[in-house]
């Protein structure tokens, strides 16, 4: 049986994260300029409360996987809420239940910071992670617009 660890992003896993980043990227036909890839590892390793956290996930100590997430403001609420931004696990590793191992450490983190919610988007096309939304998440009827 695989030895699974999910753990903060640490400074060493840089080379790592960005494999990884750039993986997600690609896969929604995107990609972002170096400073971006140095600018948001700088975020997600630091401690001012606007920032950034990240998670790697390690599959028998092999970097599969990885979430990017951050606590703000709400208007409706009075406590902070979680935005999950970016999910990402390698084609090798899906089916394995990393992905979801990945939310629900975002879920426990979220509810030890005492945030009553949890949100995050994704495209139509991406069939397979949605059938794992639908299973630990409630969809929502919210249409997104952007300029």
């Amino acid at each position: 049986m695989a030895q699974i660890e999910i753990r903060p992003l640490r400074a060493s896993d840089e080379p790592e994260w960005r494999r990884l980043w750039a993986d997600y990227l690609t896969f929604y036909e995107t990609s972002v300029p170096e400073e971006v890839y140095r600018s948001s590892f700088e975020r997600l390793l630091g401690d001012d409360p606007q920032d950034f956290s990240g998670l790697i996930a390690l599959v028998d100590g092999r970097p599969m996987g990885l979430t990017h997430f951050l606590f703000h403001r709400h208007g409706w609420k009075i406590e902070n809420v979680c935005y999950l931004q970016d999910l990402y696990v390698a084609p090798e590793a899906r089916g394995t239940g990393l992905g979801r191992k990945l939310i629900e450490e975002v879920y426990r983190i979220a509810d030890e910071k005492g945030a009553p919610g949890v949100y995050w988007l994704t495209q139509e096309f991406n069939t397979t992670a949605r059938q794992l939304y639908d299973r630990i998440a409630k969809v929502t009827p919210f249409i997104r617009y952007s300029r």
